[in-house]
């Protein structure tokens, strides 16, 4: 067994490591990796973030510094960065990190795994003609790809034409243990002799962004509420999470008259707790790979409204442990809304539901053990896989 630095490095590369679901990812899977088969370091493109500091593994983070505009001095300070740290495998992730793999390609017997997260705004269904180019032309010095969905395996394979032999789809996880449902001797009984009807508190987590679309989950509360306004003293909406559209979602809260219902509670580092306050996650994304937000709301037992994109039709089976609906379709969120809100029995039912398809599929150390396999598989075999057409 290989031990010290005769274990194999392994380069993780993406933009940076402020706060986002492939971050998310990337710290969970290195931080339970086997610590006794690789060592790994990670490279910002443009510099480190806020998730670093979720790091307890034994991991150097590297910051390139890249310019605004084209920075072609970043193709150097990452090609003398890679001689320096002599890597066996180099995991690239999204778009923004692709082009390294043909530095990568240029050091001999260096593996090269490329994951796709999802699609960012500039390129939400994925037709951008450029980035299918770059896909597909930087597909010949890949030795591997990783989706994190289903979706974008089959986005891969039948729009960009990426080999379906180069392409494994491993799901992202969610910590069971940290993300659970409340427990029950804390949970509140009815009161019996109060008149009025309890609160449904609604939430969401993500980074306050146009993919994230928080700006319909607000026009459909404000629908709901035109149609029937008994319900204003029965919710509460809660945004977690901070973005570029931060001052621009008050705004719209304050002209839709919201803001006696809209808690905006910024980033968290109480993310379990808050989930257990809530009785309903809705996430009305424009775009999606796997959202790591919805499993930590499953895993805490509640029912899930989600845009009917990506992986999270993967996740969310309508009618079962939530509801799907279109994306910027307000009325359809308000439809979906109105239905969970004023039934509680339903909620319960989909909570339930949702429990059970996360402990049936979605524990990080499976994840974990995909990874590893993917890792060992190409190191195992010398030669570069990429020029052997593999």
């Amino acid at each position: 067994m290989a031990t010290g630095e005769a274990r194999p490095l392994i380069v993780h590369v993406l933009y940076s490591l402020g706060a986002g679901g492939l971050e998310n990812g990337l710290i969970n899977i290195l931080n339970r990796m086997p610590t006794e088969c690789y060592r790994h370091a990670i490279v910002c493109l443009k510099q480190s973030g806020e998730f670093e500091a979720r790091i307890t593994a034994d991991i150097t983070v590297y910051s390139l510094n890249c310019k605004e505009g084209h920075d072609i001095g970043l193709y150097w300070r990452f090609w003398c960065l890679l001689r320096k740290l002599k890597p066996a495998l180099v995991h690239t992730r999204n778009i923004a990190a692709l082009e390294m793999q043909a530095l990568v390609f240029l050091m001999p017997g260096v593996k090269g795994v490329h994951g796709e997260h999802g699609r960012d705004i500039y390129d939400v269904a994925g037709e951008n003609t450029r980035y299918r180019y770059l896909r597909r032309a930087m597909s010949l010095f890949v030795d591997r790809f990783i989706t994190v969905s289903q979706d974008l395996q089959a986005w891969l394979i039948d729009e960009v034409g990426i080999p379906a032999r180069k392409i494994v789809q491993i799901y992202n996880g969610v910590d069971t243990v940290k993300f659970a449902p409340k427990p029950v001797s804390q949970i509140a009984s009815p009161d019996t002799d109060s008149e009025s009807a309890p609160v449904v508190h609604i939430g969401t987590v993500g980074r306050l962004a146009a993919i994230k679309d928080q700006a319909s989950l607000l026009k459909a509360v404000h629908q709901l509420l035109q149609a029937q306004p008994a319900l204003r003293n029965t919710i509460s909406v809660t945004l977690v999470g901070d973005g570029p559209l931060l001052q621009e979602l008050k705004l719209l809260a304050k002209e839709l008259v919201l803001d006696d219902i809209v808690i905006m509670a910024g980033n968290r580092d109480d993310i379990p707790q808050l989930l257990q306050q809530l009785d309903l996650f809705v996430l009305p994304s424009l775009g999606e790979g796997v959202s790591n937000t919805v499993l930590e709301a499953m895993a805490t037992g509640l029912p899930i409204i989600a845009t009917a994109v990506g992986g999270n039709c993967e996740l969310v089976s309508d009618g079962v442990n939530g509801l799907l609906t279109p994306v910027c379709d307000v009325n359809a969120l308000a439809d979906a809304l109105g239905d969970l809100i004023t039934d509680a029995d339903k909620r319960q039912k989909m909570g339930q539901a949702s429990l059970r398809l996360v402990k049936s599929g979605f524990s990080w150390a499976r994840t974990v053990e995909q990874y590893k396999a993917v890792y060992d598989a190409l190191l195992a075999t010398p030669g570069d896989h990429a020029r052997a057409g593999v």
